[in-house]
């Protein structure tokens, strides 16, 4: 950081504030007196994305070729931190290939409903396997002097209105969920960036949110890092300069930079401030330049092959009666659905990769030399329950001794900007599975998609593989587990509950103002609340199956009494006691028996992947600390532990122990208040086997200021946040639509499809009218906005007045 200064202290002030946006969609700003080039950042998380045409942040146009690799969704259920550091070395070189000196990933954000529409790009519903997972990826990313970027920072858990969303989490489910696996991620990887989320934390944007930005991340978790805005996040430049926001994105071209030097210049924003941010933007150039190499290279290849291993290790063999899988390439298998040939193997949006190779069953099977037949059931892009092609696969699979049916949830179904309505699959899909089981009592279905869905056929198929999306190499990877060449060793990093009523935010995740968002679960998400409330589910966090079998043994505790800042060291012993090489993925859980504030009935605080042969047995070693007894108490705003016995639980899933221990942790506070009234908050402490709801009350206990259900308000004053859905009934906001809906169609035929049109169409009525400077690439001033905005509130002089300032200061 001395260097940085150096270079820092000979810059003049406007130079200075010019760090501190973009240079144009994808760099940063450099220093070229100074030797410092502009250097660029791509979208991630589970490949390079580098785009052609330069000023897509959605995943509309094309990009260079690189590896993809399966998505978050799916490597999480790898449970391998050593294989996300494998793929992030991949990415990483892949990166300095083309020139690319910040990836924009791992995304982190918890998956607190299966509906939001980016789970696929996110690890978990885990805090603590988010933060391991991350890490590893991190460390990957980095190892090649690339940066690595933790997003999207903080509670951006829903795609709808997400640039003016407001989520209204209460401080213990802040620090316990939504924070703990930025911070474990932080200090075990160690990113060059964090990104700064779109939408709003307790009434404050995350770009603006100085206890997030500085006094979490910085002054408790000390990074040393940049933090920058997701593209097109800042509301407010001098807030978020003084909040601790470093470098805007995109760049402005100029009007926010010019706002900056202004705003130093009137003692709005202190020059040191700007000094302090300008050089941990240089240290960041810096390092880019130390690390960067025009010779680099990768092999493709091997990459590709990475990508299959990747694969293969977080497949999950979620049902199996009567061992039918492995299946014998020898049978006659029917193979039905289109996806078979048409595979789904990446989301949709700003992570959307050109893949360099990309494989499909159909074709992986013919290599192979599988008996087979094929039948598609359904058309790929289409809903529609197609009768005859229905009936086609059912007659197929009757004349085979087993059918494997591939279907999911087609691109359109979940994308970047638009969150699912259902965990349904599309009819067609779940007719067809109905049909072929009843034609063929060996029924195999396998399936893709990004977020859990409901599996109302599930009693009527022998086995269920997932496999999530399996990237470029994922056809070949299932054809190892189908056919038992590779044993299935993933387990879920999620749970799949029976349906969404089941899920704790179904009465919370849309409420009647969708840019309001009420997190009334509070710390149970997940199997902390299933688990909790004993809700039936239909697969619990952590399952997995495998073609051999393990046993736990030999639990040892290194004591029975223990004071809160000593450390606890668990061992125990895990056995293959099948047939079968495997691996196994060993779970360790702390249950709070005596606690007396309301807390899961489970946490995950430890876990380790083992590869095992047929009989062997290995020592595992876990060391539980203060923070594996600890919540957040929010009377003291730090962790506490409380006096009392833990069991320490060992298990395959969060529903499967199989040895169980206690210790006993002396707290070192024993007196400290607890954090809220325990009678008014009784609604968290019993937790009902029903749909989730919260009273009024019980939340404002929690969350320490006045709440209530949330209304749609009636939009008196338009702003610079209010967005095309608040402004389409005024001349104005028909004009823009207009505008932007003739823009759309300049696009080359056939570049958007049904999802993308969707996702597109989402994003244009739900962003807010300032976006309108970064969608036209600075072409609109963010002074010109101002006035349309005045035109709009009927201001019709000052909205002309400021037209023409714009218009003069544009020509100037």
């Amino acid at each position: 950081m001395e260097k940085a200064k150096e270079i820092v202290n000979r810059m003049t002030l406007k130079e200075k504030a010019s760090l501190c946006s973009g240079q144009d969609f994808w760099r940063l700003q450099g220093v070229e007196k100074a030797g410092l080039p502009s250097i660029m950042a791509t979208d991630g998380p589970h490949g390079l994305r580098k785009t052609i045409k330069g000023t897509d942040h959605i995943g509309v146009t094309a990009s260079l070729p690189s590896t993809c690799f399966p998505t978050s969704v799916t490597t999480a259920c790898s449970w391998d931190p050593h294989l996300l550091e494998e793929i992030g070395k991949a990415i990483g070189s892949e990166c300095k290939s083309e020139g690319v000196s910040i990836l924009l990933g791992p995304g982190m954000n918890i998956k607190r409903s299966p509906l939001c529409g980016r789970n696929f790009e996110y690890i978990s519903e885990d805090p603590y396997l988010t933060g391991k997972m991350a890490a590893g990826m991190i460390r990957g990313i980095q190892s090649m002097g690339i940066g690595a970027t933790m997003k999207h920072f903080v509670a951006n858990n829903k795609e709808g209105f997400r640039l003016v969303s407001d989520s209204i989490v209460d401080q213990r489910a802040l620090q316990e969920i939504y924070l703990t696996g930025f911070e474990m991620a932080l200090n075990e990887g160690q990113p060059w960036v964090v990104m700064a989320a779109y939408n709003k934390v307790n009434g404050t944007y995350c770009c603006e949110n100085r206890y997030l930005m500085t006094e979490v991340l910085r002054e408790k978790w000390g990074f040393s890092g940049i933090i920058v805005s997701d593209w097109g996040a800042t509301d407010h430049r001098i807030r978020a300069l003084n909040a601790g926001l470093d470098v805007e994105m995109p760049s402005t071209y100029g009007e926010q930079d010019r706002r900056i030097y202004r705003g130093v210049k009137k003692g709005r924003v202190l020059e040191n401030t700007l000094n302090e941010t300008a050089e941990r933007i240089v240290d960041i150039l810096i390092k880019a330049k130390n690390n960067a190499d025009e010779n680099a290279t990768y092999d493709k290849e091997t990459h590709h092959r990475l990508a299959r291993k990747a694969a293969r290790e977080s497949y999950v063999l979620l049902k199996n009666d009567e061992d039918l899988l492995p299946l014998d390439t020898g049978r006659s298998t029917a193979i039905i659905g289109d996806m078979a040939k048409n595979p789904r193997y990446q989301g949709l949006g700003s992570s959307m990769l050109h893949p360099t190779f990309l494989e499909n069953t159909l074709d992986e099977m013919e290599k192979q030399g599988w008996n087979v037949s094929f039948a598609p059931g359904y058309t790929w892009n289409s809903d529609e329950v197609e009768e005859e092609k229905i009936k086609e696969a059912s007659t197929l699979a009757a004349g085979c001794e087993a059918a494997v049916v591939f279907v999911g949830l087609p691109e359109k179904y979940e994308a970047e900007n638009l969150d699912r309505k259902h965990m349904k699959m599309p009819a067609s899909h779940q007719r067809l599975i109905q049909e072929v089981a009843k034609a063929n009592p060996n029924t195999v279905v396998v399936l893709a998609g990004g977020a859990p869905v409901e599996m109302p056929w599930i009693n009527e198929v022998k086995a269920v593989v997932n496999g999530y999306l399996g990237g470029q190499a994922g056809a070949s990877a299932m054809l190892e587990i189908l056919c038992g060449k590779a044993n299935p060793c993933g387990k879920l990093a999620e749970t799949y509950p029976v349906a969404l009523k089941d899920n704790p935010t179904y009465n919370y995740f849309v409420c009647i103002d969708p840019k309001i968002v009420q997190y009334r679960e509070s710390v149970y998400v997940g199997y902390r609340f299933y688990d909790t409330a004993s809700k039936e589910v239909l697969f619990p966090f952590g399952h997995g199956l495998s073609y051999t079998k393990f046993s736990y043994e030999n639990l040892r505790l290194s004591c029975d009494k223990m004071k809160d800042n000593e450390r606890l060291v668990v061992r125990m012993t895990v056995r293959n006691i099948g047939d079968r090489p495997g691996k196994e993925v060993v779970q360790v859980y702390v249950r709070d028996t005596d606690t007396t504030v309301f807390r899961p009935e489970k946490e995950l605080k430890g876990f380790e992947k083992v590869h095992l042969d047929p009989g062997e047995a290995k020592e595992l070693e876990f060391v539980l600390d203060f923070r594996a007894f600890a919540y957040y108490n929010t009377a003291l705003d730090n962790w506490h532990v409380e006096s009392g016995f833990f069991e320490i639980l060992i298990g395959a899933s969060s529903r499967d122990m199989r040895l169980q221990g206690r210790v006993y942790v002396e707290s070192s506070e024993p007196d400290a208040p607890v954090p809220y009234d325990l009678e008014t908050a009784s609604e968290y402490h019993h937790l009902k086997n029903e749909p989730f709801r919260v009273s009024d009350a019980a939340f404002q206990a929690i969350y320490g200021s006045p709440v209530s259900a949330t209304k749609k308000e009636k939009v008196e004053e338009f702003t610079l946040n209010s967005t095309m859905d608040d402004m389409q009934h005024t001349l104005i906001g028909k004009a823009i639509l207009w505008k932007v809906k003739r823009e759309s169609l300049k696009m080359p035929e056939g570049e958007l499809n049904e999802g993308m049109q969707n996702a597109l169409d989402a994003m244009v009525k739900e962003s807010p009218i300032r976006t309108l400077n970064m969608a036209s690439k600075g072409d609109v001033s963010l002074l010109t906005i101002r006035g349309l905005v005045q035109l709009a509130n009927k201001e019709y002089l000052e909205g002309l007045r400021t037209l023409l300032i714009a218009a003069r200061r544009k020509r100037d």
